[in-house]
């Protein structure tokens, strides 16, 4: 009872939907799932593991993969929940700032990724259909569901400890950090390379994947400025998945570059 009550000065009440309290127990059990999948070898196909089930099928495993395009599936992953974020305006308009800051928040940084898919970002591999699908959907469903559980807390009491400000800060500090590597990325290759480089600059100095990192920040930022359950469990999954797909991304690297620096960790600068 102790610890409910410490978590209810930093929460909105768990509200009265089973839809939102099933999501919140899915988000943390799925993504935690993907990000130990991803250090065991079994990575969703896309990125530096685009061609992994190419691998599977040369060891003998037959399976068929439908592909697209790398921009055209990451297009796919992000403009549903852009557009979700979006519609929430007009879904549910005017109420009150922190839901205002909530629905702005999703919106702009799925509007980011679209603009990265289109402006920053160089291709150079394809992307398994069955593994777009669930990233759509999880990114789609998330992003309406932690504004669908916001606009649950309409007219309940405040929580006690007010975490907006910080959850602005966080959010602004994981969007910029995560474009600004996202651009670095892009500039390792000129016109019509597609080899892989080993990453320079910024926090890639000290960390292979410091673009995951910022991403996991902004999720934070989302669930501070929001305060609810969802919020929260949908960052702490998001995290899980992050640390393995970083686990899995610095071994890919290792095993690529016999130059690549030992001390260059996965996600956390001298820790992981």
């Amino acid at each position: 009872m102790a610890a409910i009550s410490t978590l209810l000065n930093f929460l909105f009440p768990p509200p009265p939907s089973l839809f939102v309290t099933a999501m919140s127990v899915i988000s943390i059990a799925s993504l935690a799932n993907a990000g130990f999948s991803e250090v065991r070898g079994k990575h969703l196909s896309y990125s530096k593991f685009w061609n992994v089930n190419n691998n599977d099928k040369a060891n003998g495993n037959k399976k068929q993969q439908l592909k697209l395009s790398s921009k055209t599936g990451m297009l796919l992953l992000y403009t549903p929940a852009f557009l979700a974020g979006a519609a929430s305006f007009l879904v549910f308009p005017d109420e009150g700032f922190r839901s205002t800051v909530l629905q702005s928040a999703v919106t702009i940084h799925f509007f980011k990724r679209v603009f990265e898919v289109l402006f920053v970002h160089k291709y150079s591999g394809s992307m398994a259909l069955e593994s777009a699908i669930p990233i759509t959907l999880s990114y789609f469903v998330s992003s309406a569901t932690m504004v669908y559980a916001q606009h649950l807390t309409v007219n309940l009491p405040e929580p006690p400890i007010n975490l907006l400000y910080p959850g602005i800060v966080l959010f602004l500090v994981g969007i910029t950090g995560n474009f600004y590597h996202h651009y670095l990325l892009s500039k390792l290759r000129i016109k019509g390379e597609k080899e892989y480089k080993i990453p320079k600059g910024g926090l890639f100095e000290f960390v292979i994947c410091p673009h995951y990192l910022f991403e996991i920040i902004g999720f934070y930022g989302f669930s501070l400025i929001s305060q609810t359950l969802y919020g929260f469990s949908f960052a702490i999954g998001t995290t899980f998945y992050l640390l393995g797909r970083s686990y899995a991304t610095r071994r890919w690297y290792l095993s690529k570059f016999e130059d690549f620096p030992k001390n260059v960790k996965a996600i956390i600068p001298f820790v992981f």
